[in-house]
């Protein structure tokens, strides 16, 4: 049976949303992997923002590739250890 994509790109907003308010900056301010922090964060941040504009315009493949694309930096990010994230849940790979 064939995804559904309505749901999936629902299902997929609300995991790079939750995702975004679970996520916290670990390195110190003011070192370089804090910087690296704020551009990941920065991303995730535009690719919900572009992925709701994709869903308005009635372009829900769009909205679906950018909540991926957006939880993909948050992942990378928690993978590198830029990120502390919870252990629990399904929100991170790590």
């Amino acid at each position: 049976m064939p995804a559904d994509l309505a749901e999936k790109t629902d299902r997929y907003e609300r995991l790079l949303a939750e995702a975004l308010d679970a996520a916290s900056t670990a390195p110190p301010e003011g070192t370089p992997l804090a910087g690296v922090a704020a551009d990941y964060e920065e991303m995730a941040r535009s690719y919900l923002a572009d992925g709701r504009h994709f869903r308005e315009s009635g372009d829900p493949v769009n909205a679906l590739a950018a909540f991926s694309y957006g939880h993909a930096w948050l992942d990378a990010g928690a993978r590198l250890g830029v990120f502390s994230v919870p252990d629990e849940g399904d929100l991170f790979t790590v």
